[in-house]
C-alpha cells in the first residue's frame, strides 16, 4: 500500500510541477495573447527542443516508477530469505544455502552465494579471503545499486543544457531578422524568437528540478539499503566462520 501511496505522491508532485512551471512560462510572455497560450502551443513555439525534453521527462517519470518499485529492502534483502539462510546456515547445510542463494536474485542472496562458493571449495577456508571475498561482491552489488539512480541525475544535468541550447537558437532568431534586414524586420519575427528562448529555457528547468528532487530521494534510500546490506552481510560471514572452523 505504501508502494502505491508513494507512485502516486511522486507521480502527482512531478505533474504538478510540470503544470506550475507551463504556466509559468506562458504568464512570462508579456502580451495578452500569450496568457492565454496553450501547452500545445508552448510547445510548438519552443520548437523541435521541446520534443526533446517532453521524452526526457517521460524516461524521468518511467525511472522514478521502477526505482519505488526496485530499490525496495524486500528486493535488496529479503528478510524471509535471510531469515531462512541465518537458520540453514547455523545447522551447517551451506549446500542447501548455496541452492537457496542461487535460486533468489537479491543482492544479498549475490553476496552471499559469492561467499558459500568459496568455503564449500575450501577445505580450510580463510577468514581474511572470506571477508575479503564478500567485501568483493558486496563492493560490486552497492555500485550496481547506486548507479541505477544516476540516470536521474543525468536528465538533471542535460535538461538545462537542452533548454540553454534552445535559448540561443531562439536568440539567434530574433537577432537574424535583424541583422538580415533591419528596414523590413518585423516585431512579431523578434517576438517568436525571444519566445523560443524562454520556453526552452523553463522547459529544461522543468525536466531538472524535478528529476534531481527525485534523484537526492533516491540517494538517500541507496545509501540506507547499502547500510542494511553491509550489516546483514557481516551477520552471515560471522555465522559462515563459525561453523567452517
Amino acid at each position: 500500500m505504501k508502494l502505491f501511496k508513494g507512485i502516486a505522491l511522486t507521480l502527482a508532485g512531478w505533474l504538478a510541477a510540470n503544470v506550475v512551471f507551463s504556466e509559468a512560462a506562458a504568464t512570462a510572455l508579456s502580451s495578452p495573447e500569450a496568457e492565454s497560450m496553450t501547452i500545445q502551443q508552448i510547445i510548438e513555439t519552443g520548437g523541435w527542443l521541446m520534443y526533446v525534453l517532453a521524452a526526457m521527462s517521460f524516461v524521468g517519470v518511467a525511472l522514478v516508477i521502477y526505482f519505488l518499485i526496485a530499490l525496495r529492502r524486500n528486493q535488496i534483502i529479503p528478510t524471509t530469505f535471510v531469515d531462512s539462510l541465518r537458520t540453514l546456515l547455523r545447522e551447517g547445510r551451506f549446500v542447501e544455502a548455496q541452492t537457496a542463494c542461487r535460486n533468489n536474485g537479491s543482492a544479498i542472496a549475490s553476496i552471499s552465494g559469492s561467499a558459500l562458493d568459496y568455503v564449500l571449495r575450501s577445505p580450510k577456508p580463510d577468514s581474511a579471503l572470506l571477508r575479503e571475498i564478500v567485501e568483493g561482491e558486496g563492493g560490486r552489488q552497492a555500485t550496481m545499486i547506486q548507479n541505477q539512480t544516476q540516470y536521474l541525475m543525468d536528465i538533471g544535468v542535460i535538461a538545462p543544457m537542452i533548454g540553454l541550447l534552445g535559448t540561443v537558437v531562439g536568440m539567434l532568431k530574433a537577432f537574424n531578422t535583424v541583422a538580415l534586414d533591419l528596414t523590413k524586420a518585423k516585431p512579431m519575427l523578434l517576438a517568436q524568437g525571444v519566445s523560443q528562448a524562454l520556453i526552452t529555457t523553463v522547459g529544461g528547468l522543468v525536466v531538472a528540478i524535478p528529476a534531481m528532487i527525485a534523484y537526492a530521494y533516491f540517494r538517500g534510500r541507496t545509501s540506507r539499503l547499502i547500510s542494511d546490506l553491509e550489516k546483514n552481510s557481516a551477520e552471515l560471514i560471522t555465522l559462515m566462520n563459525k561453523d567452517a572452523r
